[in-house]
């Protein structure tokens, strides 16, 4: 079975309540494959500079301008070009892109084809996550009824426009969710970050130009060419257009998928969508977008949910993850959840997150079991600090981000543990 069927819904999400809308037939009926028709009548150029001009940004988490990405792709290329679809959705708490490719995979193929229209891309390859085993199933039926239809394969529409979509597994490996790693991965290579530059639009999937874009980001792109710039820019904020979709997890009392509006106040998605804490219960904090991204006190929680608001507050919007925590939570137990998992998932390649990955784990545990001391908490900090910004890829300041976020609202726990030599919070979850 798939995910319920997202408690608030938008034009991303609209039709997913119907079950006929993951198949070609229910996708068509409700005008599925129409904006890629009305691409197909454009100039390739003039898709890229309507879908930059919607300002649609990557939902995958650097939040970057999607039309700028395609705008890199070099025009007159004597080499194959490639799109590649990360569907690699491992960073904890996120789990939208799941329903994505689930209920709407058309949408997602749709969206493919019309960036590479605008391209130039002969072929795409999709890397799903290793687990997703039926979002994986249903891109694959999704991709052999788009052959028979003729929206795949050589005459795409009856135009002069050829594509083909090739789908791969991972193997559950959190650091090919990061674009060069997935490549490396996509290769059959050990999944790796690569220095950069050159970089994916010049030597990208088996050394050809690439665009690499995320499910939800290719998921708007029907929606922008069917409606147009000023319709997206009706959604969100000015800096941050048109809708996302919210994964919702922890101690509430309505888990679950929201598409709402970037720029939805967090308070309002913990306390009146997904129904504020359980019964007895205060929020104490909120990581706003997946694991990996700083956490948010309750006092916090009054930010609009776009970057250009959560940079003020020293966090950032990251995949759209909300995962809520209550007042029975211990916050060093929660950041021995997040070193170690940090710690298992480096690939070991720069020695700052290689080592430090493992010194914070260590730590932490430390100070969690009551035997650490307030030189600990200071040389926590230090580490995350000299692992910040200074390697291949972004993984260290991922895993550096939430245990400064944790240090500086929640520094309190770390200091109880310390003086009182054991957890002072009876009823947090269990290691």
């Amino acid at each position: 079975m798939g995910l319920e069927v997202p408690h608030v819904t938008g034009y991303l999400t609209q039709h997913f309540a119907d079950d006929a809308y993951a198949g070609i037939d229910g996708y068509v009926g409700a005008g599925g494959y129409g904006a890629l028709r009305r691409a197909l009548d454009m100039a390739p150029g003039d898709v890229t500079e309507l879908v930059k001009g919607a300002g649609l940004q990557g939902r995958g988490g650097a939040g970057f301008s999607t039309g700028t990405k395609w705008s890199f792709m070099p025009e007159n290329s004597e080499k194959p070009k490639y799109l590649v679809c990360n569907a690699d959705e491992s960073e904890p708490g996120s789990f939208k892109d799941r329903i994505l490719m689930e209920r709407g995979p058309h949408q997602v193929l749709e969206g493919i084809l019309i960036a590479a229209w605008a391209t130039g891309a002969e072929k795409t390859f999709i890397y799903v996550r290793g687990e997703y085993a039926l979002p994986a199933a249903r891109l694959e039926r999704a991709i052999a009824e788009a052959h028979e239809r003729e929206f795949l394969g050589e005459r795409i529409c009856g135009k002069d426009f050829a594509h083909d979509v090739v789908l791969m597994r991972g193997a559950g490996a959190y650091i090919c969710g990061e674009e060069t790693g997935l490549l490396e991965s996509l290769e059959g290579k050990k999944g790796q970050p690569r220095k950069k530059p050159p970089f994916p639009a010049q030597f990208g999937a088996f050394g050809m130009p690439t665009t690499v874009n995320n499910v939800e980001t290719f998921s708007h792109v029907p929606h922008i060419v069917a409606n147009g710039v000023e319709w997206f820019r009706g959604f969100g904020t000015e800096k941050s257009p048109g809708n996302t979709v919210f994964g919702v997890s922890g101690q509430v009392r309505r888990p679950g998928l929201f598409e709402l509006p970037l720029g939805t106040p967090l308070d309002e998605i913990v306390f009146e969508h997904a129904g504020g804490p359980l019964e007895g219960r205060q929020v104490k904090g909120v990581i706003p977008g997946g694991m990996s991204m700083p956490i948010l006190p309750a006092n916090l929680l009054d930010v609009p949910m776009a970057n250009e608001f959560l940079r003020e507050r020293k966090t950032m919007l990251g995949t759209g993850g909300v995962v809520v925590m209550d007042d029975r939570t211990c916050m060093v137990r929660a950041s021995c959840v997040i070193a170690y998992f940090f710690r298992d998932e480096s690939c070991g390649q720069c020695t700052q997150c290689r080592e430090g990955t493992g010194w914070i784990h260590k730590i932490v545990e430390r100070i969690e079991r009551g035997a650490g001391s307030s030189e600990d908490i200071e040389i926590l900090q230090d580490i995350t600090e000299k692992m910040e910004g200074q390697t291949i890829c972004a993984f260290a300041d991922a895993a550096a981000w939430p245990i400064q976020g944790m240090l500086r609202h929640f520094r309190d726990d770390f200091v109880e543990h310390v003086n009182r030599g054991k957890c002072p919070f009876p009823e947090s979850f269990e290691l």
